[in-house]
C-alpha cells in the first residue's frame, strides 16, 4: 500500500523534518537553504542578510554537493540497511544506524568533505556507526582476523554466498563483528574485496582471513538445527492498547485515536518526514483515511509488539510493512511508521498475535 499521488506529504503547514539530522538538529529543507536564499549562518561577509562573493559560492557549491548526495544516498539506502541489520542483528536498529550514517554524511558535506565515490564512503560511515552501536551495547567489539593468505578458500563462492543470503540474523550475530562484515559485503551485498577494503580500510589478507572464518562458522550453524527462540514476555496491557487501536483504525474511527494523542506525540514516517505536536501528527490519520489498500493485525516485530499492515485481500497475509506505537501513561507518544521504508522487511523476524491475546 502507498499513499496516493495527492497525499505522499502531509500539510505544509506541517514542520517536516528530514530523518537526516544537522549540527543544529533536525533540519528542514526550508531551514537548510534559508527559504531558498542560501542564507549564511555566519554574519561575517553578508550583504543584507545575504551571502556574498566567494561565500555565496562557496553556499551554493554545498548545496549543489548536498543534492548530488541526497540523491546517490537514496539509491543506496536499501543496501545500507541490509548490512546495517546484519552487523546488529535488528531491522530497527539497523534503520537508527542508517539515519545515524547519513547524519554524519551530511555533516561532513557541510565542512567540505565530498568522497568521490559515494557508496564506499557511506559504507564505511555505517560500519564504524554500527561497531559504535555494538561497542556501546557490549556485545563484542572488532578484531582482525590472522588467518594465512594461502589458507583462504575459493573467493567467490556460489555455496557460501546462498547460506549467507539465507542466515537469519540471529545466526549471523553469533560472527565476531569482523567476519560478520566481511561475509555481509562479500556474500550478500556482492562487493569486491578490493571495495570491502576500501570501506573497512583494512588489507586484503585481513579481509579474506576474516571472510574465511566467518563462512566456516556459518557452515556449522547450517548444518545444525535451530533452536527454539524463547518467547518475550509481552506487557497485557500494551497488548490490549494495541489491540484497541488497530480495532479503531480498521473500523476507521480515527477521531478516537486523534483523542488518544499525546500533546507533545512524534511522529516518523521512516525514509519521508518528521513531525510533532497533536496538532501535526492527527494530519496521519486522514491520509490513512483516504486510502483502502491496508489492513491492521497485531503482531510481534523482533519481539516487540507491533502493527502489522497487509493487503485487505489477504488480511492473513505476509505483511507489507509494520509500524511501531510508544505509549506514555495511556496516551500515544511515538509513531514510527514503515511504510516509505518496506527494504526492513528483509531478514525481519515477526509473528502474528491475535487482538487482545496473549500467551503465557
Amino acid at each position: 500500500m502507498a499513499f496516493g499521488r495527492r497525499h505522499r506529504r502531509l500539510p505544509q503547514r506541517c514542520p517536516l523534518r528530514r530523518v537526516y539530522e544537522g549540527d543544529r538538529g533536525a533540519w528542514s529543507r526550508r531551514e537548510r537553504d534559508g527559504a531558498y536564499g542560501l542564507r549564511s549562518r555566519s554574519r561575517c561577509g553578508k550583504v543584507g542578510g545575504r551571502v556574498t562573493g566567494l561565500q555565496d559560492h562557496a553556499a551554493a557549491t554545498t548545496e549543489v554537493r548536498l543534492r548530488i548526495f541526497e540523491r546517490e544516498a537514496a539509491g543506496s539506502r536499501a543496501r545500507l540497511h541490509r548490512y546495517c541489520s546484519r552487523m546488529v542483528g535488528s531491522v530497527i536498529d539497523g534503520e537508527d544506524i542508517v539515519q545515524e550514517a547519513l547524519a554524519k554524511a551530511f555533516v561532513a558535506i557541510r565542512n567540505g568533505d565530498m568522497p568521490d565515490k559515494t557508496e564506499p564512503w557511506l559504507f564505511r560511515i555505517a560500519h564504524n556507526s554500527a561497531l559504535d552501536f555494538l561497542r556501546k551495547r557490549s556485545r563484542a567489539k572488532a578484531h582482525e582476523s590472522d588467518v594465512e593468505p594461502d589458507t583462504i578458500a575459493d573467493e567467490d563462492c556460489p555455496i557460501d554466498a546462498r547460506i549467507a543470503a539465507e542466515a537469519s540474523l540471529a545466526g549471523l550475530m553469533q560472527l565476531p563483528p569482523a567476519q560478520r562484515c566481511a561475509v555481509v559485503l562479500k556474500d550478500v551485498l556482492g562487493h569486491s574485496l578490493e571495495e570491502i577494503g576500501e570501506i573497512l580500510e583494512t588489507t586484503e589478507t585481513a579481509i579474506k582471513g576474516a571472510l574465511q572464518r566467518g563462512r566456516e562458522s556459518l557452515r556449522k550453524l547450517a548444518a545444525v538445527p535451530a533452536a527454539a527462540t524463547p518467547r518475550p514476555a509481552l506487557d497485557q496491557r500494551d497488548m490490549r492498547r494495541l489491540g484497541d487501536y488497530v480495532a479503531a483504525f480498521n473500523a476507521r474511527d480515527f477521531d478516537v485515536l486523534r483523542g488518544l494523542l499525546a500533546d507533545d506525540v512524534k511522529l516518523e514516517l521512516v525514509n519521508r518526514l518528521r513531525a510533532e505536536g497533536k496538532e501535526y501528527v492527527g494530519n496521519y490519520f486522514g491520509r490513512y483515511a483516504d486510502e483502502t489498500h491496508w489492513h491492521f493485525t497485531t503482531g510481534l516485530v523482533e519481539g516487540r509488539p507491533a502493527i502489522l499492515v497487509t493487503s485487505p485481500d489477504r488480511p492473513d497475509g505476509p505483511p507489507r510493512y509494520f509500524i511501531l506505537i510508544d505509549w506514555q501513561h495511556g496516551r500515544i507518544a511515538g509513531i514510527r511508521d514503515f511504510l516509505f521504508a518496506d527494504y526492513v522487511m528483509d531478514g525481519l523476524e515477526f509473528s502474528s498475535q491475535p487482538s487482545g491475546k496473549v500467551d503465557p
